[in-house]
């Protein structure tokens, strides 16, 4: 794992890794980013096979793309409703890293401690085709999704 902007936030992890990590620690938690259209047309990581869930919290909102204002008090709440502590690792999850980075800033900034941004995302960067799923992220990975 690497951290590009020292003190913004923990650093960048593949998705691979953050599997791993989810894997390995019971305190480590995926949240999901993504807009709920994006949730039910492209589907969600799967964690079953490790017996959790991810957390699904917007950070913008669907259909205007408008930042969503409530998203640190929301990912809060839901956070310590798992009993989890501010000091255990979170994973962010959207498209291709862009705002799960910005979101692992912001929770970072809300005194949380270990905010990782999964680079490549759910769906990766666009290939030459502009298609996404043939360079990186949890999909090419062949890390457990499902639809909605």
């Amino acid at each position: 794992m690497s951290n590009s902007t020292a003190g913004a936030y923990a650093g960048d992890a593949s998705a691979a890794q953050t599997y791993k990590a989810l894997e390995e620690d019971a305190t480590a938690t995926l949240v999901d980013v993504r807009t709920q259209a994006e949730w039910n047309y492209v589907g969600i990581p799967d964690l079953s096979p490790l017996g959790r869930d991810a957390l699904f919290v917007e950070w913008q909102t669907y259909p205007t793309g408008a930042a969503n204002p409530d998203f640190v008090a929301t990912l809060t709440g839901l956070v310590e409703e798992r009993g989890a502590t501010k000091d255990g690792p979170i994973y962010f999850l959207c498209r291709s890293g862009v705002r799960s980075r910005a979101a692992a800033i912001a929770m970072t900034a809300a005194g949380f401690g270990a905010c990782y941004n999964v680079i490549g995302g759910f769906e990766g960067s666009p290939d030459t085709d502009r298609h996404r799923g043939s360079l990186e992220g949890w999909k090419y990975e062949g890390l457990p999704w499902r639809q909605s």
